[in-house]
């Protein structure tokens, strides 16, 4: 259930936000809109703690320090946990430093395993006795085909993360889950995942900022929202990445997160959540939920939409809640629900082209 508090701002109900980056804060070089002012504000206006939790293994911390520089968010190292810190991190329970470490990706790995002792390397010729993976835009055939060698001789495997895609400038990409996949069919066998959804880089973070009462930000539901569910922390998506209304929508359980919010402007304001309103027996037709002037009835076959509000994030979360419902009792939400789910998302793409 949502934290309640006395304060105005859903972000003064937590004492650390646990931020995503890529389609949250910076989508490639871009800034996200609103998201630099709404991060300064929840740090300076009601001190709240902010640490950046990302899968993208490709940077450093002090790389992700000046590429927020870029996009207006000031931060320091500190304030950065990669999951390529991550990944070096669980290579050093198990190896011996001064240990080589075949590298497919990029700096922030090769910088992760040399904090932890290890020696990364990019050859078979260099003996390593275990291979890291991570996203890197640069990967090719040759990183792959090297990795494949040294995973054909049994060496252990930890990848920072499985994102399928990730969010570009041109659109959504193959991500290093992708790359994962191509390796994976050549070798027989899958690595360990130890970044989001995985909630190690989460417990991380939340131990750096000594924090007990933790949001997870995110803008994808199989990785950050999936994290917070597996760490038992509340989550906060955010519709400026990778995930659009329908998906939100037939979210499985550990997918659903707390809250929904257009972009990261939701902290600054109070959260006001769905009323799910029985009007009978809980296994009974005629349930609502009811949200700003939305309100829709749990049919057995279908979800009525009885009232339309104004505000479009308000749908997407009355929408959400009533589909969650429909999906938890084994019924359909029908075409209604659907025609609204779509002109929710096309009324959120107006409104940021605006």
């Amino acid at each position: 259930m949502p934290v309640t508090s006395s304060k105005p701002a859903l972000c003064a109900s937590f004492d650390v936000l646990l931020m995503d980056l890529d389609g949250v804060v910076y989508i490639g070089s871009n800034a996200v809109d609103f998201a630099a002012q709404a991060l300064a504000r929840c740090a300076e206006d009601f001190g709240t703690q902010i640490v950046y939790v990302t899968n993208n293994a490709s940077r450093t911390p002090a790389d992700v320090v000046d590429v927020l520089a870029g996009v207006g968010v000031v931060a320091d190292q500190d304030q950065i946990v990669t999951s390529a810190q991550v990944a070096a991190a669980r290579l050093a329970q198990e190896l011996d430093a001064g240990q080589p470490v075949l590298v497919v990706g990029g700096k922030g790995l090769e910088v992760a395993l040399r904090a932890v002792g290890l020696i990364p390397v990019r050859s078979l010729e260099q003996n390593p006795v275990a291979v890291v993976q991570g996203f890197h835009p640069d990967i090719g055939w040759r990183d792959l085909a090297q990795a494949a060698g040294a995973l054909h001789d049994g060496l252990p495997w930890v990848a920072s993360n499985a994102d399928m895609t990730l969010p570009t400038e041109l659109g959504i990409a193959p991500g290093n889950g992708a790359l994962i996949g191509a390796l994976a069919v050549a070798v027989g066998r899958y690595p360990e995942v130890v970044g989001k959804p995985y909630p190690p880089a989460l417990v991380e973070a939340v131990a750096r900022s000594s924090a007990q009462r933790p949001l997870v930000v995110g803008d994808r539901l199989d990785t950050d929202i999936e994290a917070a569910f597996a760490a038992g922390y509340p989550s906060l998506l955010v519709l400026t990445g990778v995930t659009d209304v329908a998906q939100v929508c037939h979210a499985v359980e550990k997918h659903r997160p707390t809250y929904i919010c257009r972009d990261l402007r939701g902290l600054l304001h109070d959260y006001v959540a769905p009323e799910f309103a029985p009007e009978f027996a809980p296994e009974a037709d005629g349930d609502r939920v009811r949200l700003g002037g939305w309100e829709l009835e749990l049919a057995a076959d279908h979800l009525a939409v009885t009232n339309r509000g104004s505000d479009p994030i308000q749908g997407v979360r009355a929408i959400a809640m009533a589909c969650w419902q429909q999906s938890d009792a084994g019924r359909d939400i029908g075409a209604q629900a659907l025609e609204l789910i779509d002109q929710l998302q096309r009324d959120l793409k107006s409104e940021s082209a605006s």
